[in-house]
Order: structure tokens, then C-alpha cells, then sequence
């Protein structure tokens, strides 16, 4: 009785994982529309929204605020990487997560 009882919980315990793990993956594929609305516009992006990047706290992000502002913007994401504090290795991390935005043009001004 115990080993009947002790292979139906096995049986049970195997089908619950194979759908378990099917609904994992369903979740967890990539859609490239959502990836792409979920990157950061290193641009746009407040202080806040950069701090949610992996390696980037309160003074990379104000860093990144600051070469944004000296510069005006980002033309390319490894500009990234000529802001203090951002090596390689840190943009190889981040450059999956972050995009830069072609700049608008002035309204202002004429072509």
C-alpha cells in the first residue's frame, strides 16, 4: 500500500513539474516588443530608472545625468563607457538594457 501510494505522489509530483516547468517557459520567452519598451533610454532616463540597472547606484546615475548633460546626450550606447565609473565590464552588463534614442530635432530651429 505505502509503495502504491508513495508512486502515484511520484507520478503526480513529475506531472506538476513538467507543467510547472511548461508554464515557466511560456513566461519566460522573449517577446523583442516588450524587450524593446523595457530598455532604458540612457536619454530620457531619470536617476531613478537608472539606479535600476545592475552596478548603477545613486552617483553612476547622476554621473550619467552629468556626461548627459555635458554633452548633450548620448549619440551611441558605448558612450556609456566615457562616463566615470562604467568600465567594460559594467557595459557589457548593461549594454542589453539600456538604448539611446535618436535625438529629436529643435522645433526652433531650421534645417
Amino acid at each position: 500500500m505505502r509503495r502504491t501510494l508513495w508512486g502515484v505522489v511520484m507520478v503526480m509530483a513529475l506531472c506538476a513539474g513538467q507543467a510547472g516547468a511548461a508554464a515557466v517557459q511560456e513566461t519566460t520567452q522573449l517577446d523583442p516588443q516588450r524587450m524593446r519598451s523595457a530598455l532604458i533610454d540612457l536619454n530620457a532616463a531619470t536617476s531613478l530608472e537608472l539606479e535600476t540597472l545592475p552596478g548603477v547606484g545613486p552617483r553612476t546615475a547622476e554621473r550619467i545625468i552629468e556626461y548627459r548633460r555635458e554633452h548633450g546626450g548620448f549619440e551611441r550606447i558605448e558612450d556609456l563607457m566615457d562616463v566615470r565609473g562604467i568600465g567594460e565590464r559594467t557595459f557589457l552588463r548593461l549594454r542589453p538594457l539600456v538604448t539611446v534614442a535618436a535625438p529629436e530635432p529643435d522645433a526652433g530651429q531650421r534645417p
